[in-house]
């Protein structure tokens, strides 16, 4: 097995596609299959179905494709301390983001980056908090940033922001056009969510908790996997909702929600890395320029 086979088996598996994934990689079709059919035949097992023209991973593959990324991550980061014990600052620098980091706190933070250490390129994928703890315990990523309540005792955490949630509701909302709203009135209304693991989800519901009332006692109508579909959905009558300022700010500014009026505490904006792997040069550098140097 080699690191060429593994990132032509993620490029096929990330787009079930293998043209797509051939012209991604700057590869002939026949290349891309020859090595897939090279893993599969090594192994003796089917990591894609074929259905007509169409392929999809098998369970097989599922599995295989997060021990695949992890290998490929770790190897990157490798050729990355190589590159800095050689006195360079360039390679390949893999970060994990929960949803409202990514969308609203990170890329101005990438873009003063970049403009520092340009030879270094940053690779981002975004998921909600549980998932980017696992892509750095599993060292995918050296790098994650989160806005949840972290636990996992192998990562060191430092806080960089603050942040701060809001509820809000459409304008036709009876909440819109009120006085001072308190907490136990929460459930009166139908809720639209994030998504079990979303850090913004927690941080609402240990309040809920600190303050008495079950998370529970909400009516959730709705859970959707973005700020912006929750945010959708609010706009179209469907709720309230909880989210960061950041992400409701333009739909406040535009008259499409309305905050309500509830204060919630600030939140902090972590950066959290492994406690045993090598902290790289440009992971330093990214966190100094974050304020967490």
């Amino acid at each position: 097995m080699t690191l060429d086979q593994l990132r032509v088996f993620l490029a096929v598996a990330e787009r079930e596609h293998v043209t797509r994934a051939a012209e991604a990689l700057h590869l002939t079709q026949s290349a891309v299959s020859a090595a897939i059919r090279a893993l599969e035949g090594r192994h003796g097992i089917a990591l894609f179905h074929r259905i007509g023209r169409r392929i999809e991973l098998t369970a097989e593959g599922r599995i295989f494709r997060a021990e695949a990324a992890a290998v490929l991550a770790r190897a990157e980061a490798a050729e990355l301390v190589l590159s800095e014990l050689g006195g360079a600052l360039r390679g390949t620098l893999r970060v994990q983001a929960s949803q409202t980091v990514a969308s609203y706190w990170l890329p101005p933070l990438l873009v003063r980056f970049h403009a520092a250490c340009p030879g270094v390129a940053v690779e981002v994928g975004a998921g909600n908090t549980t998932s980017v703890v696992e892509a750095v315990l599993r060292g995918e990523a050296e790098l994650g940033f989160v806005e949840g309540e972290v636990t996992e005792p192998a990562l060191s955490q430092t806080v960089l922001a603050r942040d701060q949630l809001v509820v809000v509701v459409g304008p036709r909302h009876p909440w819109a056009r009120r006085g001072p709203l308190t907490l136990a009135e929460l459930p009166e209304s139908p809720w639209v969510m994030r998504e079990a693991g979303s850090g913004t989800r927690a941080a609402f519901e240990d309040l809920l908790r600190a303050s008495g009332l079950s998370p529970g006692a909400l009516s959730v109508t709705l859970e959707l996997p973005s700020n912006e579909a929750v945010l959708a959905a609010v706009e179209a009558d469907g709720g309230a909702t909880v989210v960061s300022e950041r992400a409701a700010g333009p739909h406040l500014a535009a008259g499409l929600l309305v905050q309500a009026p509830i204060a919630l505490p600030p939140r902090s904006f972590k950066a959290l890395r492994h406690r045993e792997r090598y902290s790289s040069r440009a992971s330093r550098a990214l966190l100094e320029l974050a304020g967490g140097g």
